[in-house]
């Protein structure tokens, strides 16, 4: 077979089939791969700014932590203005944990949580059948003891019959000396014997009053009036004055509270102290009761301080006694002040008074940040005289809970989440 040689004009015509056209170096399959990496990217860019959006729509709708106070209703007609306030609990003077003096079992327990008691009422009954014996025994040696007291004062007296009747033979020369010394020493003897079983008569006695003390024990009653606020132990338990056995013995059957002693014990900030002086009026806001206020006096202030809280407790005694006033219930006290001047009491002061930090200016306007279903809401008010750290608004109601000193990211509707306040 003959090879026909490639000439010039061939060998360019067969490189120029070889070039590639610049046109045509991006082929279909180069410019699919571009557009997945432009759509990734755009992808990209969308999740961050999407994730951006969420992390702000959470942090703008994030609840804001505030310090709320209650607005309390001023006093009335005897004109003195708060200066001070503090919180607290109110405390009973008079409250015991009564137990048995002896350890035995329960035979029965006659109170419940609610009852009122009166003193020396019976609160339970111990198993006393020991005791009872214990007392039949006591009389009985007793009851030994003077008879045989009887019988020795029975010789004594015929020994000095016996005497006297030698004492007139030796006088009329009929007897011996040594009968006459007989019968006195019979006598002595006799006298002797008598006063020790007159003290045996007396121990006796002791000891059957003993064991009915041992005995009265096993009835365990109220020391003062006062409200069952425990019941502590059942029947068939034993108990104890002293924490014998274990967690199996009972150590008290149960608490009472004397009612009318109930009264408030406070901690004052240590700095503000120099403005609590007794008897000094204040006024009490139950937590409970937002809406009640109840007049009461300085008592006394307790002389020593908290180092870790920085606070000196105060007692406070209230002026009106009752049934909804229950121990450990929170309150908030108001030490109140009268005029400098000594004059006539000032009228009484309208609305209600707040924290003077809780009152800001919004467009022109007083407000509160009034709290309702955990949100804050913007409240015009018209704020009026001041009392020290107070001030009394209108257009709010007593036992209102607004925000103090409100934070300035604070909107109206805004969620809110309260956290501890402090003393005014």
């Amino acid at each position: 077979m003959n090879e026909r040689p490639v000439g010039g004009q061939d060998a360019g015509r067969l490189l120029a089939q070889l070039r590639i056209d610049p046109a045509q170096r991006e082929t279909p399959a180069g410019g699919g791969g571009s557009n997945r990496r432009r759509i990734v990217i755009v992808a990209g860019v969308a999740l961050a700014l999407a994730a951006l959006a969420a992390a702000v729509a959470w942090w703008s709708t994030r609840p804001v932590v505030v310090e709320v106070a209650t607005a309390v209703a001023p006093g009335a007609a005897s004109g003195p203005g708060a200066t001070l306030q503090a919180s607290g609990y109110v405390t009973a003077r008079r409250q015991a944990t009564v137990s048995a003096q002896i350890t035995g079992t329960i035979r029965e327990v006659l109170i419940e949580e609610g009852e009122h008691v009166k003193a020396g009422q019976v609160l339970a009954r111990l198993d006393d059948a020991a005791y009872q014996a214990g007392v039949a025994q006591a009389r009985a040696q007793l009851l030994a003891a003077q008879a045989l007291e009887l019988q020795y004062q029975g010789q004594l007296a015929q020994a000095q019959r016996d005497t006297r009747r030698s004492q007139e033979l030796i006088d009329r020369g009929l007897a011996s000396r040594q009968s006459l010394e007989l019968s006195q020493t019979q006598e002595g003897t006799l006298a002797a014997q008598l006063q020790a079983q007159r003290k045996q008569v007396e121990l006796a006695q002791a000891t059957l009053h003993g064991a009915e003390v041992q005995l009265g024990y096993c009835t365990v009653r109220a020391p003062f009036d006062g409200v069952v606020v425990a019941k502590s132990a059942q029947s068939g338990e034993i108990i104890s004055p002293i924490s014998a056995g274990g967690g199996f013995t009972r150590t008290g059957v149960g608490t009472i509270v004397d009612m009318d002693s109930l009264e408030i014990e406070v901690d004052v900030n240590e700095a503000y102290i120099h403005r609590v002086v007794p008897p000094q009026a204040a006024q009490a806001v139950l937590d409970a009761y937002p809406d009640w206020t109840i007049p009461a006096h300085v008592i006394a202030i307790i002389p020593t301080a908290d180092r870790n809280k920085a606070t000196v407790k105060v007692r406070v005694g209230l002026d009106q006694k009752d049934p909804r006033i229950l121990p450990d219930m929170g309150v908030r006290v108001s030490f109140l002040e009268r005029s400098a001047t000594g004059g006539a009491a000032p009228p009484p002061v309208a609305g209600v008074l707040v924290p003077a930090s809780a009152i800001v200016n919004a467009g022109g306007r007083s407000i509160v940040y009034a709290l309702a279903g955990g949100r804050a809401h913007a409240t015009p008010v018209t704020p009026g005289q001041g009392f020290g750290e107070l001030r009394a608004v209108t257009g709010l109601d007593a036992g209102a809970r607004v925000v103090r000193a409100p934070p300035a990211k604070l909107r109206d509707g805004g969620r809110v989440a309260t956290g501890a306040a402090g003393e005014e």
